[in-house]
């Protein structure tokens, strides 16, 4: 569940002088366009207190996680004596710019690791929370939901902008950067080092073996009731799970199926996931941006669609999961790897929601396009398309 570095150390050399790029870049956009910036997708807005609770829990509670993050993986002492802001973007790690006070950044010296402890102190890095002693060096650090479900739209520079809950970051290299942690093996690291940006695995920890998976989008799920690949429990189960056995925040999380039953008291993760729950609902999956995808060809794509798969991808949010449906990996050619780790050893059917954000596809990864989607199911399902039907239906899937 966390961001890492790029395959190769980056040289103190490069680091200055992209430094000096990064504050260039920030007094130029600060200067030109103000602090506000330009939002291209509205922020997602809350309509009750609960909603409001859950915004808090997604974006800054931590549930506790510092224990295994600051005194067993010692992540604090990686960010304190390496991580300096330009290799933390490099790492996927976003800047909420409405947290962010110029001024103090650049006079904290943003060429050195004193600049990534100004963003942090002002909780301005997504997903990250630390708390600092009184020599100003970092005493604790967690992570939250947002560190993996948000991202920020760039409108100041890349990895800097307004956040965009929901939306999943895939520029996040999270093996390498667990890979940095003294409490993995060696044979671990180089198992983690192999994990592609904006992909994570939920079991390692369990089974020590390694198929991570795409980052899934948080927005859109009003209608889905099962939000994992394999659909093993609603969406309070897998915040749950995620919270506690992978966030390693201190909560509670059973499941038999799993041989998992880890008990904290008092229990941080429980009695906030009702909360966290409606404020996830409330995200909508975001529109195509106008001029993306061809309307006329969206509409013919949307018949093609309708005769060849709305089988299995059917009623409001585009999935036959929430009739209880499953599928064997061979129904639809996907690599079964990852399900026979699963207490279902089938996959439901994606939702469709807001493809044109959160490319590459399926739960490996696999597919890198839309169009690499269509050409998966052509084959295995053997559909008879023409070349303009295909091209149609990507169009279409551009839309959802």
């Amino acid at each position: 569940m966390f961001g890492a570095l790029r395959g190769r150390r980056v040289g103190t050399g490069s680091i200055r002088a992209g430094s000096q790029w990064l504050v260039i870049g920030l007094v130029h956009f600060w200067i030109v366009f103000g602090a506000a910036g330009c939002r291209q997708f509205p922020e997602t807005a809350v309509s009750n207190e609960v909603e409001r609770q859950g915004q808090r829990t997604f974006r800054d509670d931590t549930f506790g996680d510092e224990v295994f993050w600051t005194d067993t993986a010692r992540l604090h002492e990686v960010v304190q004596k390496e991580i300096q802001p330009l290799e933390a973007l490099s790492l996927g790690l976003k800047v909420d710019m409405e947290r962010l006070n110029l001024l103090s950044f650049l006079f904290s010296n943003p060429f050195g690791t004193s600049g990534t402890r100004n963003l942090l102190k002002r909780d301005a890095v997504v997903g990250l929370k630390a708390t600092f002693d009184k020599e100003g060096r970092i005493a604790q650090i967690g992570i939250t939901c947002a560190l993996c479900h948000s991202t920020v739209d760039n409108a100041l520079l890349p990895g800097i902008g307004h956040r965009l809950d929901g939306w999943p970051n895939r520029d996040l290299e999270v093996g390498k950067i667990l890979a940095k942690l003294p409490n993995f093996t060696a044979e671990q690291k180089a198992i983690l080092q192999k994990w592609p940006k904006g992909t994570y695995d939920p079991r390692f920890n369990f089974d020590g073996k390694s198929t991570p998976l795409v980052l899934p989008p948080a927005y859109g799920l009003a209608e889905v009731k099962n939000e994992t690949y394999t659909a093993e429990g609603p969406i309070s189960y897998w915040n749950a799970y995620v919270a506690v056995t992978q966030m390693h925040g201190q909560g509670n999380f059973s499941d038999p199926r799993l041989g998992v039953n880890i008990v904290h008291q008092p229990d941080q993760v429980t009695p906030k996931l009702a909360a966290l729950r409606a404020y996830q609902f409330s995200i909508p999956a975001p529109p195509a941006p106008a001029g993306t995808y061809s309307k006329s060809a969206a509409g013919r794509g949307k018949a093609v669609f309708d005769a060849n798969c709305a089988r299995c991808h059917v009623g409001g949010n585009l999935s036959d999961n929430n009739q209880g449906t499953l599928h064997q990996p061979s129904e639809t050619g996907m690599d079964a790897t990852y399900a026979a780790r699963t207490t279902e050893k089938r996959y439901r059917t994606t939702p469709l929601r807001g493809l044109w954000q959160h490319a590459p596809y399926f739960h490996d990864g696999s597919a890198k396009t839309l169009e690499d989607v269509i050409k998966h199911y052509v084959k295995a399902l053997n559909l008879q398309l023409s070349g303009k039907q295909k091209k149609d239906l990507e169009e279409y899937l551009k839309s959802l």
